[in-house]
């Protein structure tokens, strides 16, 4: 008789229990979906890692209200953490969100449950297909998120938040000579929203697409893109602060600029040094801690991008709404501080400084200008002028910028981002 006692699991199982990997180190450890990602995916290759990534990255996008739908016909809530919970939430976005057919989205999340209630899922997962119910049209986004948003930005940019987290962000480039964006555009199709940026909606792999491997343009997001904007054509030498992957470092060695960029993360640099070589640019690259390290002279300008919550680009990284809390807001915000008032002292007489976060909370942005002008009279906020940036954009009263949710709605959206720019006196 045959022995079925170690028969291998049905075709489809293990890249779940990598999504449930992924959703764990989430939910429950803290971690980026990014950076748990090669453990979770160790047993799977192929399209099989994107598949659990994307089922980890919609249940994230999703969350509150796949549970509001689980809870809404248990008689008892289900622990947060339980695994019939993750289960539940697994199969229903498939179905819900990537049209996986019902019988297999339930038949590979039901050997996750390892012993437990498999009738109960397999209950649950039925009266909520039966009933036909559909997540609503705007996500709820996590309660803390909601409330700390609102008291922030307003109920409107909450609305649009949520918006913007149900579609998927477009993909941004920024060519490396301006003067060809229309020829570009011909040929990769999309809309410029200024010289030197292209938004593409469908598009082939990144890696495939024409000028990719020629180093014409690199990816990067159009808020993304303004900083190093702001600094204009390259006048001398300028330090870039926290630099890797490297997007402004290359935006600033194409304008011309001599550039020396540092950063803290060796697998990052790595990253920087491969994009360099790809786009033939140059820059003087150092992998060290800017608490420790200082450069030999003054530079004539700096760009600080600097480390902080990311919740700006939650589109892309949804994990962001779910693992970063105040106390991490408040630890990212004080490292900052101690980065802008280091690095204010390394800018020559007359020269520039930006600041910037991929941040939505005021602590890492607004509220780090206004306590950096208290402590230092000798710099003043370079006012950014409506013609520097894309319609849709626009600078705050003070000069500032900072884009949100809702902002380039129509065409896709963009991460959010605060950003000024300094001149030291």
């Amino acid at each position: 008789m045959p022995d079925y006692t170690h028969a291998p699991e049905p075709l489809g199982v293990p890249t779940r229990r990598a999504a449930l990997r992924l959703l764990d180190a989430v939910l429950r450890r803290g971690e980026s979906l990014e950076s748990a990602l090669p453990a979770a995916t160790r047993a799977i290759h192929g399209p099989d890692r994107g598949l659990a990534h994307a089922i980890a990255a919609e249940t994230l996008r999703r969350l509150p209200d796949l549970d509001a739908m689980i809870d809404s016909v248990t008689k008892t809530n289900l622990p947060d953490d339980a695994k019939a919970r993750m289960a539940l939430r697994i199969a229903l976005v498939q179905v819900l969100i990537l049209g996986t057919p019902s019988h297999a989205a339930i038949s590979t999340v039901l050997p996750l449950v390892d012993g437990g209630p498999r009738k109960l899922v397999h209950g649950v997962f039925g009266t909520l297909f039966r009933a036909n119910m559909l997540l609503p049209e705007v996500p709820t986004l996590p309660a803390p998120v909601e409330l700390r948003w609102e008291a922030a930005w307003g109920e409107e940019m909450v609305d649009a938040a949520g918006r913007a987290i149900a579609q998927v962000p477009p993909l941004d480039l920024t060519i490396a000579d301006p003067s060809e964006t229309e020829g570009w555009r011909e040929k990769l199709g999309g809309e410029s929203f200024m010289p030197g940026h292209l938004r593409l909606g469908d598009h082939d792999s990144v890696p495939d697409m024409a000028g990719f491997s020629d180093g014409a343009w690199w990816v990067q997001d159009i808020a993304a893109s303004l900083p190093a904007r702001l600094l204009g054509k390259g006048e001398g030498h300028v330090l870039d602060l926290c630099a890797a992957p490297g997007g402004k470092t290359l935006q600033l060695a194409s304008a011309g600029w001599t550039v020396t960029s540092v950063d803290n993360s060796q697998s990052r640099i790595k990253r920087l040094r491969e994009n360099l070589y790809r786009t033939h640019l140059k820059a003087e690259v150092v992998n060290a801690d800017i608490l420790e390290w200082a450069p030999t002279e003054p530079a004539d300008a700096i760009l600080i991008d600097a480390p902080c919550s990311a919740t700006g680009i939650f589109r892309r990284h949804p994990d962001v709404l779910h693992r970063v809390r105040p106390s991490i807001i408040a630890e990212t915000a004080a490292l900052q501080a101690r980065i802008f008032a280091r690095a204010a002292d390394w800018v020559k007489p007359g020269g520039t400084l930006v600041y910037a976060t991929c941040s939505l909370e005021p602590s890492e942005g607004e509220a780090q200008l206004d306590a950096f002008l208290s402590a230092r009279s000798d710099y003043t906020i370079a006012p950014v002028d409506q013609s520097e940036l894309p319609a849709g954009i626009t600078p705050t009263e003070t000069g500032t910028i900072r884009t949100l949710p809702g902002m380039l709605a129509d065409q896709g959206g963009c991460d959010g981002f605060f950003i000024t720019r300094l001149k030291r006196t």
